[in-house]
């Protein structure tokens, strides 16, 4: 097997910090540097994120985090991801004519979770003031920072709709009254305004903890929530149906909720244990691909050949069309994993795995679901076949209008480690909010608006987000931190990057640079949740022959241009104490920083 690689596998024993821009990889190695550990430097990366890639996610939106503490031994989820509000019922929408929640406006938010989570586990597990946690992201918002392309790109195509229809956002957005240049200094100084208007009512108060706990209450009882909910209550913004709508999170919904600690769902693979959240987020299909894929021996056969894409694109299928049909937040569904990762279950499954690609949606049908099945597959019916496949928004032959997400892996000299995904609030999700510079989510669109699904919208329940951290423990104690932007394509690109971990012997940079693929074959959980049935999209970096053997294979192959695919980053911790880490190149973007 011939093996290419772009740059080299960070290594060191200091720390290591890698995410999907080298802005924010450069502040979270400087927070090491201070004496901070993990979950402070990944916060500070976080929150620099916001500034520096607003397209893909914004102090308005959503954060899920696995993290493993040294002090405690512990492996943990911080769930980030704010609910419906208490006046998101099927029924008001149906009252708006929809039948699909629309993929942007007001009506597509629910509440902002980001800040809450990263302030829960930087208060718990951090250890710097929050003032050296919050002054980088201050830094770029009031001094600039130089405008990535893509965001340029971004603002480029929804300019003019800005100026009709989100003047605050054509305000933010065109301060010049244009669309700003690709590596121009872009400045957000209201956000900046609002940091540092937040961290000053913070440090009115004494002690580290009472300090982050105060910039909580700014953020959710304070004057962020006062002006949220004052804007929401008086703004009707065009959305994505064609109409203009008014939203229902109010202040009392934000006053009442809080981000939370979960225990993780874990399994086991060729002795690893990988851990995931639980099925308010898609990340069970990776630990159910590996099920499908534990009786097969993917060893043996070559992993940039046709038949790995073919065995573990079928496997995905059939993953997650059992995503459809069970996945829910567990508060108000019961979702029967242990079942969907049984060995038995799994084994009937795999026997559905043929020489030629499926064009039928087959989840399984466990006792006592069958008619949760039939309902699912009636309203999958009536919203359609695609015509196109639905990718990840940050592909460049597609367009900028969808946003998309970022990724942290984060590793310190004490064996801490975080892996988080953070998304939402992007810049063309809704308009923003005047005196706070940003805006919010659209994830509600993730909801069903037909009663008795698992996914159906209900006030205080989260909507199945595609968000999709990876922490895996090997059994000898190497630790392994990954993720990737990418919708319903986060955990399709993470399980071919850990099965080329895991069978082939490469090391992250190697592993990253494979080509990748993904398919679409299964709903997307964003407007307007259409499928393709059979899709297949794959590097055209791949072997001529293999993408030939798919096509053969009966694929409806979509061919991706070189270095399109995908936006995987990772970090790892061996037995000794060496750490590695490594970004992908595609987009040119992200950064692997280490020492």
């Amino acid at each position: 097997m011939s093996i290419f690689t772009t740059r080299p596998e960070i290594k060191g024993t200091f720390g290591v910090v890698t995410s999907t821009h080298w802005i924010a990889s450069a502040v979270g190695m400087s927070i090491l540097e201070k004496g901070g550990n993990a979950f402070d430097a990944a916060t500070a990366t976080g929150l620099v994120l916001q500034v520096i890639e607003p397209h893909l996610n914004g102090p308005g939106g959503d954060l899920p985090v696995l993290f493993h503490s040294a002090a405690t031994g512990e492996t943990k989820v911080v769930c980030g991801q704010g609910p419906a509000p208490a006046g998101a019922t099927i029924d008001h929408y149906k009252t708006q004519g929809l039948d699909l929640i629309p993929g942007n406006g007001m009506l597509a938010t629910v509440i902002p979770g980001a800040f809450d989570g990263w302030m829960l586990m930087l208060r718990d597990h951090g250890s710097l003031p929050l003032r050296e946690i919050l002054e980088p992201a201050i830094h770029y918002a009031e001094h600039g920072h130089p405008l990535l392309a893509r965001v340029s790109a971004t603002i480029g195509g929804l300019a003019g709709f800005f100026e009709t229809e989100w003047p605050t956002s054509h305000a933010t957005w065109c301060p010049r009254g244009r669309t700003p240049d690709p590596d121009e200094v872009f400045k957000n100084p209201v956000l900046a305004a609002t940091w540092t208007r937040l961290l000053a009512e913070a440090e009115s108060k004494t002690g580290r903890e009472n300090q982050i706990e105060a910039a909580r209450d700014s953020f959710y009882r304070g004057f962020v929530a006062e002006k949220i909910g004052r804007f929401v209550d008086q703004t009707e913004a065009m959305d994505g149906s064609g109409e203009r709508h008014k939203g229902v999170l109010t202040v009392d919904d934000l006053a009442r909720w809080s981000a939370t600690y979960e225990d993780p769902l874990t399994d086991t693979y060729h002795g690893w244990t990988i851990a995931k959240t639980s099925a308010w987020g898609q990340g069970p299909v990776l630990l159910q691909s590996l099920a499908l894929l534990k009786g097969l021996d993917l060893s043996a056969i070559d992993p940039v050949g046709d038949q790995f894409v073919h065995l573990v694109t079928e496997a995905m299928k059939l993953a997650y069309a059992d995503r459809e049909i069970y996945y829910g937040d567990p508060d108000f569904v019961d979702v029967p994993l242990s079942a969907l990762l049984s060995e038995d279950y799994n084994a009937a499954r795999r026997n559905l795995i043929a020489d030629q690609a499926s064009f039928d949606l087959r989840p399984g049908v466990l006792a006592g679901y069958e008619d949760q099945v039939a309902q699912t597959m009636a309203v999958i019916e009536r919203a359609g076949i695609a015509d196109r496949g639905i990718y990840e928004p940050t592909m460049a032959h597609l367009s900028e209008r969808r946003g998309d997400t970022v990724h942290i892996d984060v590793i310190d000299r004490w064996g801490n480690i975080v892996s988080a995904t953070p998304s939402g609030g992007w810049l063309q999700s809704s308009p923003v909010i005047p005196g706070l510079g940003f805006s919010l989510n659209s994830r509600a669109q993730m909801f069903w608006l037909q009663d008795g699904l698992p996914g159906s919208l209900a006030p205080g329940k989260r909507p199945r987000t595609t968000l999709s951290p990876s922490l895996a423990f090997h059994e000898d104690g190497t630790a392994l931190s990954f993720g990737t932007p990418g919708g319903d394509q986060q955990d399709q690109w993470q399980l071919a990057l850990f099965l080329r971990l895991v069978h082939f012997g490469l090391n992250l940079q190697e592993a990253i640079d494979q080509p990748l693929f993904h398919t679409t074959h299964f709903p997307t959980s964003f407007h307007p949740r259409q499928r393709q049935p059979g899709h297949l999209m794959a590097e055209k970096n791949f072997p001529r022959e293999t993408l030939s053997a798919l096509t053969a294979r009966g694929h409806a192959l979509e061919i991706a241009d070189e270095w399109t695919v995908g936006r995987l980053t990772a970090a790892k911790r061996e037995t000794n104490g060496l750490l590695k880490a490594a970004a992908t190149p595609r987009l040119m973007q992200a950064y692997a920083i280490g020492r």
